[in-house]
């Protein structure tokens, strides 16, 4: 009857002719006999709330459906920093972001280190990626390098583009984002002509940048990302009664750090509850689509019959606002922000249960090596799931490191004036800020107030103290925020340097320009006085 299920969803996709792959990697030491077959797809900015209610409610995801029926949900799994480089470096290293210092999108991993999937290949496993990778260092604009080295500067500048929707109106039109759809075509080709014919169990690899916003053009050269871009096709997925409009606290009552994130991210002008609304039915519209390419992977291994000998794990980098809060993006700890999506199912592998744990991308590195029957290296930041989640796991050390009741976010980047940590702990979920004594924290329990909207850090000191002091013990924080400090400061000098007579020009003319271009010189002298001062602003 399931399988009748997957067959009547699966044929609503397109399929469509792959091209020929190339990067295909083989191990050469012989993995233990049964080892299954791995695939991992990830997409970008899915907020993990839409795959169980009442988040589920919102948007059909017939595919996430399946896997939910038919495998293990971590209803409370987080990004361990919450935008796209340093997130996907955590994933790919099993470590805390401050141990790999993936500080923003500029500086993620090297590109040799040594990833879950390097071990699987040297263990015998076949190994193929597709699409989004972006976990090593050295991508994105110069103007998102640029705006998170100086994010500790005295001015306050829009860096992004009015967050807005743009409709095809082609009831028929299914593959809107036509990148990730030639590299499910490609995944899948792989599968069908390469993977199916292996004697060796393979790990496959599929990144997603759906339902990450679109490019804005008008936002300037080095563009941001503002448009919520969907079809008539994915939109009519939406139940347009279930969507919710979130509350907004009043601009003069937010926190300090969210006032500077909702002003930079261009969202503390006014906005109509229609275009609120249009905004987050396009995101969920997004997410349908990026449904329907996880169900092309899950239909082919079906079609395969490699369906039960796989292993089968979706999960995102991180989620997306969509206007909660007074901003889109990411760069956040709340929940739409940090939440993500985290499913498995496979042999072996618990079908419909919906743990609670608190688990995070961190967790990935360990499960893929547990999977494999390879030993787990115990310096890692993250802990196996098959503990939690398979029915009976194939190493024998699997009792001996249970996942702790927390997890550990924390961000650098752009877009945030400070280095934000976040402890989430069942009930609790604080939020750390700089210092540590020069921003007020921020302590919310998760349980009985789901929109974060009543910060009762001060009404609550000797919880606030008790998880500041555990969080603490995790990461020496002010310490890790005195390195970001200096390393900020150092790359910016050397990034002026290196362009010379055109710094005027090139700075008046990133995202910011909008702004910049009305005050050139104040905005200058603003990053000079920046310079001026001692790279560690506190002594540690």
């Amino acid at each position: 009857m399931l399988l009748l299920y997957l067959s009547v969803v699966a044929a609503s996709a397109l399929a469509a002719p792959a091209p020929g792959t190339t990067g295909e990697r083989q191990g050469t030491v012989q993995v233990w006999p049964d080892a299954p077959n791995v695939v991992l797809v990830v997409s970008d900015s899915f907020d993990g709330r839409l795959t169980f209610y009442p988040g589920s409610q919102v948007v059909k995801l017939p595919f996430i459906n399946f896997m939910k029926a038919h495998g293990t949900s971590f209803m409370n799994a987080y990004t361990n920093s919450p935008i796209c480089c340093p997130s996907r470096a955590a994933m790919w290293s099993g470590l805390f972001t401050h141990l790999t210092e993936s500080w923003n999108n500029f500086k993620g991993l090297d590109p040799n280190y040594t990833t879950w999937m390097d071990i699987m290949e040297k263990h015998g496993y076949r190994t193929q990626k597709f699409g989004k990778l972006d976990y090593t260092s050295g991508h994105h604009s110069i103007s998102n390098r640029v705006e998170a080295w100086t994010r500790d500067v005295a001015f306050l500048l829009r860096q992004e583009g009015r967050p807005m929707v743009n409709l095809i109106p082609k009831k028929t039109k299914v593959r809107v984002m036509e990148e990730d759809w030639k590299n499910t075509d490609r995944a899948v080709n792989w599968l069908r002509k390469g993977a199916i014919n292996y004697t060796q169990p393979f790990v496959l690899y599929l990144g997603l940048n759906l339902p990450h916003p679109y490019p804005s053009p008008s936002s300037g050269e080095n563009f941001g990302s503002s448009t919520f871009h969907t079809s008539l096709y994915w939109l009519k997925k939406v139940s347009f009664d279930d969507i919710k409009v979130p509350t907004w606290l009043p601009l003069s009552e937010m926190h300090p750090i969210d006032y500077y994130s909702s002003y930079t991210k261009n969202c503390t002008g006014k906005f109509t509850e229609k275009e609120i609304k249009n905004i987050r039915a396009f995101y969920y519209a997004m997410c349908a689509e990026t449904d329907a390419m996880l169900g092309e992977i899950i239909w082919a291994l079906h079609q395969l019959d490699l369906l039960e000998k796989t292993i089968v794990i979706y999960t995102s980098d991180h989620g997306e606002l969509a206007m909660e809060h007074r901003q889109f993006y990411k760069m956040s700890m709340y929940e739409a922000s940090a939440h993500v999506p985290l499913l498995i199912m496979g042999p072996g592998i618990k079908a419909n249960v919906q743990l609670s744990d608190v688990v995070s991308l961190v967790d990935i590195y360990p499960t893929m090596l547990d999977i494999a029957g390879i030993p787990v290296p115990q310096n890692l930041s993250g802990y196996s799931l098959l503990p939690l989640s398979s029915e009976v796991s194939k190493n024998e050390h699997k009792f001996k490191n249970l996942h702790p009741p927390w997890i550990l976010s924390e961000f650098h980047g752009c877009n945030v004036n400070a280095s934000t940590y976040m402890l989430r702990t069942n009930q609790w979920k604080y939020i750390a800020y700089s210092d540590g004594a020069s921003i007020s924290p921020q302590l919310f329990d998760v349980s009985s107030d789901p929109d974060e909207l009543t910060n009762i850090a001060t009404e609550f000191p000797e919880i606030t103290y008790s998880l500041d002091q555990k969080l603490r013990s995790i990461i020496n924080y002010p310490k890790v925020s005195a390195s970001v400090h200096q390393y900020n400061k150092e790359q910016f000098i050397k990034w002026k340097q290196s362009i010379g007579q055109n710094y005027s020009k090139v700075i008046a003319n990133l995202r910011w320009h909008q702004d910049w271009l009305k005050e050139p010189r104040k905005y200058e002298s603003a990053i000079d006085q920046w310079l001026k001062t001692s790279t560690n602003p506190k002594k540690i």
